[in-house]
């Protein structure tokens, strides 16, 4: 399919894998798109912006970077960056069009149903989008495509309206008579106001008075805090909503001043807030700010996990304004068609984007339309092949990578590089099909796709790599397993004990056949420092006691980890740490207690701070202290082993001290947790068809001992 991106200050179009559906969200054939002039111009010109202007806006992503570069390397660091350049932004947040499918929970729209879709995520310009259901209304049945997919700005305008709380009779004032200013005089003439328009274009006042409001006041005409003065008999106006975009804090300023005593402002565009108190305080004026579409905005449990707002709480949720403003456009009482200026086919995205931005007769509001469709169904294959790619070396193993995010994009893809003689890379699956084709043509790719089952439906494709959100893990690595892939299964193996038992019962029903190998990602038992102290320990004559701290850092309670996609951080991190353990022992475990504090605030969690320990059967104990309530700036991991007079004291895969032992410490520059040497370990394991680089059961181990952990934490 065709969708259009933002890249080095430009608007393309670009041939990207259509999106799959999933389940609380619903496939769209898009048939208009409205183009945003303040939000969509704005991000045009940052991604014209060198990377070291962008620096000097936000220095704190150069100290990010900074510690990157220091921690893991220069390298590693260039290709994060050029991953993340590459991709380039998908644009739009406002369409219209018609449901090919909807997705499991759905049971209101059905496939032929005419709806509007809204959210910068998801509603993009492109022929078919997935849009989570509480961003999708029905269109009423007398309105036009082309009105309902201006549904996103309406909406934005019907929530500052009601931010500002008008009722009949009011005069507001409206300042800034761009496309959101326009709305926003409509609706407050709908609610029974009197309406003055400011604005520096005489174009735009003229339309807004032909659109229905009472007055335009012109700077140019003289003080306009002069103007609205008189024209409110003295009184000055019951409110202001500013729609205007400008650093300039003068404008926020004058909103204030032209309000009577007791009156309200409210913030819609972008404008400069260096707030004068004495413009507030001796009016005693109320300030509001008004969220964009409303309630429900930037609320993932409302937008992407379908977390409705009971109507007798909230009355007015962002998906309720979108319904209303349909429905205010629909009885006419909206003029929606007199404020498009240009309708654009999408092949002349570029051109539609440059009307936006010349200096004279610019429009207010510009569309793109689709191709038509015969009939309601995704057209075309969801993968995309990348011209660019390289044939293969013969005996090379092909390998597709699933899920890629920042650690695939960081980790895994530029290690596949680095190992050439034993990988080429096949393939490039993500959610979103913009990142799909960046990262399979920055990594040379043979093709791109957004539907994991194009990697199983593959006899080209030797193995997998699963680096998706961690709820998908066991589910995808048995699909590819029974589609004869050897897989690495990024951590966790699994989040369910069911989910360890459908993967015992695969390995154990082979009927005779050699099953693919599976490698979980516990890469740390991999780093060399991990394998110096393993080789050390190998001539014991007794147990070891280990020690292991993770100063972890703080998440947000809302952070995906912690809920049911992640599972939370110990099923999802400290698993790592119970892996190494099992190396290191080399024994079953054979006891698991866990404890944890309880916080006296909900800032942080009792699941990520606690203390576990293990005994296993060869008599050694191993402690994990897991904990976010330390400092960032105190090192992450520290790993204390003592057996048969010796210690070795490891930080942060980098550092290692030893005493009594022979065994030279390290004291290198980088972090090294391993996880290029897990990938060769894989790698030549699948040549050679030989042991497993982590055997089944101390994978299945370090998996049972996380969910053993998890279950005393939930009962303490």
């Amino acid at each position: 399919m065709k969708q259009v991106l933002i890249k080095q200050g430009r608007a393309i179009l670009e041939e990207i894998p259509a999106p799959s559906l999933e389940a609380g969200t619903v496939l769209v054939a898009v048939s208009h798109s409205c183009i945003s002039a303040g939000t969509e111009m704005s991000g045009v010109k940052a991604s014209s912006e060198p990377l070291w202007k962008k620096a000097l806006r936000k220095p704190e992503k150069v100290a990010e970077v900074a510690k990157m570069a220091m921690t893991q390397g220069l390298a590693r660091t260039r290709s994060a960056i050029e991953a993340k350049v590459a991709t380039g932004s998908a644009t739009g947040y406002s369409a219209a069009g018609v449901v090919l499918a909807v997705g499991e929970g759905i049971e209101d729209l059905f496939p032929g149903d005419r709806v509007a879709c809204a959210g910068a995520q998801y509603a993009h310009h492109a022929e078919y989008i997935r849009v989570p259901r509480n961003l999708v209304v029905k269109v009423p049945d007398d309105l036009l495509l082309t009105e309902a997919s201006t549904v996103t700005l309406g909406a934005i305008a019907l929530q500052g309206v009601r931010r500002a709380q008008p009722t009949l009779g009011e005069t507001f004032v409206i300042i800034g008579l761009g496309i959101l200013g326009q709305l926003v005089s409509q609706l407050l003439k709908a609610n029974g106001c009197r309406v003055i328009g400011i604005d520096l274009d005489a174009g735009r006042m003229a339309l807004a008075r032909q659109l229905g409001m009472d007055v335009a006041v012109s700077p140019a005409d003289g003080n306009p805090i002069e103007q609205v003065a008189r024209l409110s008999d003295g009184i000055g106006a019951d409110g202001a909503i500013i729609t205007a975009a400008s650093s300039s804090d003068q404008i926020i300023s004058q909103g204030f001043q032209m309000c009577r005593r007791k009156g309200r402002v409210v913030l819609v565009g972008d404008v400069g807030l260096n707030l004068n108190r004495g413009d507030l305080y001796q009016k005693e004026l109320d300030f509001f700010i008004s969220t964009s579409y409303g309630p429900g905005r930037y609320d993932a449990r409302y937008e992407e996990h379908g977390l409705d707002y009971p109507v007798g709480y909230v009355r007015w949720t962002e998906n309720r304004n979108m319904s209303e403003f349909l429905r205010l456009v629909s009885e006419k009482r909206v003029n929606v068609q007199a404020l498009i200026n240009a309708t654009f086919p999408s092949e002349r995205v570029t051109e539609a984007y440059a009307s936006l931005q010349q200096s004279a007769n610019r429009p207010l509001m510009v569309l793109l339309n689709y191709p038509a469709r015969e009939t309601h169904s995704l057209s075309g294959s969801p993968a995309v092949a990348n011209p660019k790619s390289g044939n293969a070396k013969p005996g090379v193993i092909k390998i597709a990578v699933v899920g890629a995010g920042g650690f695939a994009k960081g980790m895994h893809l530029p290690n596949l590089g680095s190992l050439s003689g034993l990988f080429t890379l096949h393939a490039v699956v993500s959610r979103t099909g913009a990142n799909a084709v960046a990262t399979a043509a920055q990594f040379g790719a043979k093709y791109s796709s957004t539907r994991f089952e194009d990697v199983l439906e593959d006899k080209e494709v030797d193995a997998v790599i699963i680096a998706t959100r961690h709820n998908l893990h066991t589910s995808m690595a048995l699909s590819a397993l029974k589609a004869g892939k050897h897989v690495l299964l990024e951590k966790p193996m699994a989040l369910e004990r069911g989910e360890i038992t459908a993967i015992e019962e695969f390995y154990a029903d082979t009927d005779g056949q050699k099953r693919p190998l599976l490698l979980t990602g516990f890469n740390r038992r991999f780093s060399p420092i991990a394998g110096m102290i393993h080789n050390a320990l190998r001539a014991r004559s007794n147990p070891m006691i280990m020690n292991y701290r993770m100063n972890a850092g703080y998440l947000p309670q809302d952070h995906w980890v912690h809920g049911k996609e992640g599972g939370g951080r110990n099923r999802g991190e400290a698993c790592h740490i119970y892996d190494l353990f099992s190396f290191f022992a080399g024994s079953r475990v054979s006891e698991v207690s866990a404890q944890s504090m309880r916080p006296k605030t909900a800032h942080y969690s009792h699941r990520d701070n606690f203390i576990a320990t293990m005994r296993f059967e060869d008599g050694s104990i191993a402690t994990l202290t897991y904990t976010s309530l330390g400092a960032k700036e105190f090192p992450k991991e520290k790993l204390e082993v003592f057996c048969d007079g010796k210690t070795f004291s490891m930080e942060d895969y980098r550092k290692l001290e030893t005493f009594g032992a022979k065994l030279k410490g390290v004291d290198g520059a980088l972090v090294d947790k391993g996880q290029l040497q897990e990938l060769a370990a894989f790698g030549k394991a699948i040549q050679s068809g030989g042991d497993w680089p982590i055997p089944l059961w101390q994978q299945i181990q370090a998996t049972d001992i996380a969910m053993r952990v998890e279950e005393q934490l939930a009962a303490s």
